[in-house]
């Protein structure tokens, strides 16, 4: 009884929050662009189209708090060159697609440069969690698998946004701040962090009154 009490006060605070400040739930979609940091010798990484699907909200007027959840998966073009086996001359190249699918997390804090009736621009800033959700190869020429990945990682997260209306578009930056690869001997001198970027388009719903 006691935790029920709790709650539905917390939600009567949020409830009368919501309804003084400014509120919008804006569902998008869009492509994602990620690749690695830090390649090691004899590897080459290029960040390949994904996509994203998912939702933030952005709570207050001018100055806002921007929470958002989005499903993401993402290709990363792995290279890796190797000298030719038995002693021949030359090297040999194995190229295949790393494709990882993540749950990101983030909470941003928002200010909108201009905010007008028909037209926003608005910049965010703040910290975002991926989680690792699979990881595989298309043409199964790499070695790597889910379990050589660390189970998700940190990032600090940044965004323009443009409101037409009832459109959002955003480009977006994650610039990763842990290790992709756990710290095991065989993995312990790969360093590389994720770099990714975004593109969406959304609809804005809710109050946002002028």
């Amino acid at each position: 009884m006691k935790a029920m009490k709790k709650t539905i006060i917390l939600l009567s605070v949020l409830g009368t929050l919501g309804a003084k400040a400014q509120f919008q739930v804006n569902p998008q979609a869009g492509l994602t662009f990620q690749s690695l940091t830090q390649a090691p010798d004899g590897i080459n990484y290029k960040a390949q189209v994904g996509w994203q699907l998912g939702a933030d909200a952005r709570i207050g007027d001018r100055l806002f708090v921007q929470p958002g959840v989005f499903l993401g998966r993402s290709v990363t073009a792995v290279t890796a060159s190797a000298a030719a086996p038995g002693g021949a001359a030359g090297t040999i190249e194995v190229e295949d697609n790393l494709v990882r699918t993540n749950l990101k997390l983030r909470t941003q804090l928002g200010y909108r440069i201009i905010d007008s009736y028909q037209f926003d621009i608005r910049v965010m800033l703040g910290p975002s969690y991926d989680v690792l959700m699979s990881v595989d190869d298309r043409d199964g020429d790499l070695t790597w698998n889910k379990g050589d990945f660390n189970s998700g990682s940190f990032n600090i997260d940044a965004g323009i946004g443009f409101d037409m209306g009832l459109f959002t578009l955003s480009p977006t930056a994650s610039i990763g701040l842990s290790r992709v690869f756990k710290d095991d001997p065989a993995l312990s001198e790969i360093n590389s962090k994720y770099i990714s970027y975004g593109l969406t388009l959304g609809f804005n719903i809710g109050n946002d009154d002028k």
